[in-house]
């Protein structure tokens, strides 16, 4: 892989600040979420598509790119403008799928993450009512959803005014936007100290009913490896959301389209019978009251997917508004060569 040379000083310390945020399951999920650097204010240094954030101090995760080549040609509306802008043409590495947000914003350091605390926001369709009280005093903006890539830097170029420093993305995550790493690193902070959500408690999962029920799936699905994972199905009103669409993109990505099988025990073993005789299997099974059992040919993305919506459900309200994302944005999802490949990446840990 090529990649930026980590004993850079400015892209050290973007790295350092990347791998810890990369590490913190509650702020990244596998490859989600990005950074970025801007230097000199001739060149953007990003992270790479289906990279992950956490290996960034041990692999080459960043691409450079002409940043004003980037801008010319986002402004001509072409369709695909960071690849012809990389500092380096044969580099076997591909600029994020946001890279043209980074590009669009003018603080020298962006931070992208799928926050479980700003997602248990972003879904909810009074989001922008409760945001307004905990983000006073910062300069915020509320973009509803767009898909991943340039209509989403086209959303959020529709609400630059104020110049906001904190975006909170519907159905998506946060963006940060700072000076410099510590003071993006320090604002990141603060927003997740207002957004802080309680997780409801969830049972443990029960691993015995799940191994009974991989075993019966001629091995294959297995139970979700992750801790986190179980609590989508354990907790009652958690199951139940589940159960009714997807709501963020990299749901539909790794974990395919709505809506999630979400069975009792006694009918979840009849279902896998009939599942695993034909070729159509989903990728997250939940069982009620005993935990999540995964795919057995999925990776790792997969698994951290899983494990997001287990860190996610037991922070919504039961009762709370939600806006999932419709049929025809998951399709959108499904069928982009963009995220084809970042999923094509992901069957380990980078």
């Amino acid at each position: 892989m090529s990649g930026a040379p980590i004993t850079d000083p400015d892209l050290a310390a973007l790295a350092a600040l990347s791998a810890r945020l990369g590490a913190d399951r509650s702020l990244i999920q596998g490859a989600g979420g990005n950074t970025s650097l801007k230097r000199g204010g001739a060149e953007l240094w990003v992270k790479a598509s289906g990279t992950w954030l956490a290996a960034a101090e041990r692999q080459p995760i960043f691409v450079g790119l002409d940043l004003a080549e980037l801008r010319r040609r986002m402004a001509a509306n072409e369709a695909e403008p960071a690849m012809p802008a990389r500092l380096d043409p044969a580099g076997t590495l591909r600029p994020s799928i946001e890279t043209t947000l980074h590009a669009l914003l003018p603080h020298a350091v962006v931070v992208h993450v799928h926050s479980v605390n700003t997602l248990a926001f972003a879904v909810r369709r009074d989001g922008p009512d409760l945001l307004a009280e905990r983000l006073a005093g910062l300069r915020w903006a509320w973009v509803p959803y767009a898909k991943p890539g340039l209509p989403l830097t086209r959303a959020v170029q529709e609400r630059l005014e104020g110049a906001p420093d904190v975006l909170v993305l519907g159905n998506h995550g946060l963006v940060i936007g700072a000076g410099s790493t510590e003071a993006a690193d320090a604002l990141l902070a603060e927003v997740e100290r207002r957004l802080a959500v309680p997780a409801r408690a969830t049972p443990p999962p029960d691993l015995p009913t799940l191994e009974r029920l991989a075993a019966r799936s001629a091995g294959r699905y297995r139970p979700a490896r992750l801790a986190e994972a179980h609590a989508a199905a354990t907790g009652p009103a958690s199951a139940a959301t589940a159960g009714r669409g997807a709501l963020y993109p990299d749901h539909v990505v790794f974990l395919g389209p709505s809506p999630l099988p979400v069975l009792p025990p006694d009918q979840a073993e009849p279902w896998l019978e009939a599942a695993t005789a034909g070729a159509d299997m989903p990728a997250l099974l939940l069982v009620e009251g005993s935990g999540a059992l995964l795919r057995a040919d999925l990776g790792a993305g997969a698994e951290e997917m899983a494990a997001c919506l287990g860190l996610v459900l037991p922070r919504l309200d039961p009762e709370a508004p939600l806006v999932f994302l419709s049929a025809e944005q998951e399709a959108e999802l499904l069928d982009w060569d963009a995220e084809k490949y970042r999923q094509s990446l992901n069957t380990a840990e980078q």
